[in-house]
């Protein structure tokens, strides 16, 4: 079992920046990759940057050259930095883990982009 907290999430100006945490808990060894995904009322759900155990980053196109995906091993933290933030980039933005076969989701964290 794997426990996702998010935090970081709020209101900001476009062209503004925001950093998210994702802290794990658990069964954190056995964490393949980690991601977040944001989605918006009546959408579905989108990857929007992803890490694995061994590094490897993925972007989604609407976001690359403005996010950055990142992990403290030894806080067991993934952090998403945004900037250059838009107002489309608003949205719940959730914590995501693949573990043992399993895919695990933290609560989620709203993102405002507004002036």
């Amino acid at each position: 079992q794997v426990q996702l907290v998010e935090s970081g999430g709020g209101l900001v100006q476009p062209g503004g920046s925001l950093r998210l945490s994702c802290a794990a808990s658990g069964s954190i060894i056995s964490i393949y990759r980690t991601g977040w995904y944001r989605q918006v009322p009546g959408k579905q759900r989108d990857l929007v940057a992803q890490i694995t155990s061994g590094g490897i980053t993925y972007y989604a196109d609407s976001v690359k050259g403005r996010f950055t995906i990142s992990r403290d091993n030894a806080e067991n933290t993934v952090y998403l930095q945004m900037n250059s933030l838009k107002p489309e980039d608003t949205a719940v933005y959730y914590c995501n883990c693949y573990a043992s076969g399993r895919e695990y989701w933290g609560q989620g964290t709203q993102v405002t982009v507004s002036s």
